[in-house]
């Protein structure tokens, strides 16, 4: 097996060269197309906002030395020059920034990528989709043959046992997705819940998000500008309320989320205890992810009224990473027997056909051989003489495999190359 990875992510490279490196979707095929007509192997290009990887592999080259480089001769620099020639870029600008893993290396290097260690953000979830997707469009386009087929399969399987059997993908990690977090730990349910959007940030709409999947009673919207209001009401399905009802709303609430960008506190202590007098909702959870900050931290209770901000929900976010981080060992414990289980797999299904051949070829002989004895002793054998003929020449006959076929089951075991393989095929002159 003949298998390389070489690449870029955002550990080696600045994102302004990773954008200019990344492959849209559109370009894929041709890039595949033009992988194989350099190169004549099995391809694949993982491509994200994170990492561009390019996957080559082969069972042999049966290419005479002097024929245009393949699989086992692609390095680092070669993929720069393709890289180069396919972004119009200058080759020894994208070299530096290049990692290269064959084999073994290769194997863990896409597992560790499948399971979300090696990702910015370990145990997110994103990135097996991504992996997946590319096997997918490699797979229809035809690029994918037995190797990188078994291998991206089993992907799958490590990714999948990692983010089963660890808590490495437990808890979120994002600002947003911390919020609902807590949230959820306040709040049972949500049919019977009101939530208040104050402003149009980028942030909180992406928290909205996020808590719409909660499938609220109402969203209520309100803004200095009634217009942004209504845009980001429409977006989700509130209602819109003039800057004018926000004590009105606040005292609906049961979550508030305030993304204002307000030079100064929108929500005084003072203005929150008038509002909290008409309130007959129960707590409330307001999160503040406003720089400057809406509301005076004064108004937290832990109580009636527990409000975050920006840095306590930084703090949830860093404390889910913590914990992740105790996962890491585990995982890549799986990680190791997967790999290990892999190559012993694909040597094992690299070799059975040779054996099976190699089996096949002298059961013949053996067979050929009795025939012709049994019919030069022209029936004067015994029944029981025949048997012991029959046993005697099928014991020489595995006696005689024994050390070819040991040799190759060994050197399977070590995790050897196709070398033994291919002298064996020429040795006994098994032919396909």
């Amino acid at each position: 097996m003949i298998l390389l990875t070489v690449g870029c992510n955002f550990r080696h490279t600045p994102i302004e060269l990773r954008e200019r490196l990344a492959f849209p979707e559109g370009q894929l095929q041709r890039a595949l197309d033009e992988l194989e007509v350099r190169y004549g192997c099995e391809s694949l290009i993982l491509s994200t906002c994170n990492r561009v990887e390019i996957y080559l592999a082969r069972l042999s080259d049966p290419r005479p030395a002097s024929a245009e480089p393949t699989a086992d001769a692609f390095d680092a620099e070669l993929i720069a020059e393709f890289l180069g020639e396919w972004h119009q870029l200058p080759a020894e600008t994208i070299l530096p920034h290049l990692y290269e893993r064959r084999e073994e290396d290769a194997v863990r290097h896409l597992f560790r990528v499948a399971a979300s260690l090696d990702s910015l953000i370990v145990g997110e979830g994103q990135i097996a989709g991504q992996v997946k997707q590319a096997y997918d469009l490699a797979q229809q386009h035809g690029s994918v043959g037995a190797i990188l087929h078994a291998l991206f399969q089993h992907a799958r399987v490590v990714a999948k046992r990692v983010r089963t059997e660890t808590g490495i993908a437990h808890g979120h990690v994002s600002i947003s997705s911390a919020a609902v977090d807590y949230v959820q730990q306040v709040f049972e349910h949500f049919d019977d819940k009101t939530i208040l959007v104050i402003g149009a940030g980028k942030m909180g709409e992406l928290t909205l998000k996020h808590l719409r999947e909660l499938k609220p009673r109402a969203i209520l919207v309100t803004n200095r500008s009634f217009d942004k209001a209504v845009t980001v009401a429409r977006g989700c399905g509130g209602q819109a309320l003039p800057w004018e009802q926000l004590d009105d709303a606040l005292a609906q609430a049961h979550i508030v989320l305030s993304t204002t960008g307000a030079p100064e506190v929108i929500v005084t202590e003072a203005r929150w205890r008038k509002v909290q007098a008409k309130r007959t909702k129960g707590p409330v959870v307001i999160l503040d992810i406003a720089v400057p900050r809406d509301f005076d931290p004064a108004i937290h209770d832990g109580e009636s009224t527990c409000l975050f901000n920006i840095d306590d929900l930084q703090r949830i976010k860093e404390k889910t990473l913590q914990q992740r981080q105790k996962h890491i060992g585990p995982a890549e414990g799986i990680i190791e027997y997967e790999v290990k289980r892999f190559l012993k797999d694909w040597q094992r299904r690299r070799i059975g056909p040779v054996i099976a051949r190699l089996e096949q070829e002298y059961e013949a002989k053996r067979q050929a051989i009795v025939q012709q004895l049994m019919q030069r002793l022209n029936g004067s054998t015994s029944e029981a003489d025949r048997k012991e003929i029959e046993g005697a020449f099928r014991l020489y006959k595995n006696q005689l495999l024994h050390v070819p076929i040991s040799a190759l089951n060994e050197d399977a075991a070590q995790g050897g190359g196709s070398g033994l393989v291919e002298a064996l095929r020429k040795l006994f002159r098994l032919h396909d």
